[in-house]
């Protein structure tokens, strides 16, 4: 896998992460009781950006290492999920 690939692959689990831990433990407006004019009830009421960044970025982290283990090591490849065989039969001899 090169830097790039790398770099492409946590950016792409931070995001989908990211998406995931942005309603946990969230207050909104309504349930704390305190809504500012011109807001909806389901607004957060205590949204902290850096926070939710920090908790992310650690998820992230631990994710990133599983799957970029998973494909360092060649447990599991392409051809894995070349269910329709349209990769063809792999060759033996190395190229």
């Amino acid at each position: 896998m090169s830097w790039v690939s790398a770099v492409v692959l946590f950016a792409v689990i931070w995001w989908m992460t990211f998406f995931v831990v942005l309603p946990l433990r969230l207050t909104t407006q309504g349930e704390d009781g305190a809504v500012e004019p011109g807001t909806h009830t389901s607004a957060p009421a205590d949204f902290s950006f850096k926070k939710k960044a920090k908790v992310t970025t650690l998820c992230a982290a631990v994710i990133y290492v599983v799957v970029a283990g998973i494909i360092l090591s060649g447990a599991i490849e392409v051809r894995d999920f070349d269910w329709f065989n349209r990769m063809g039969a792999p060759s033996l001899r190395p190229e």
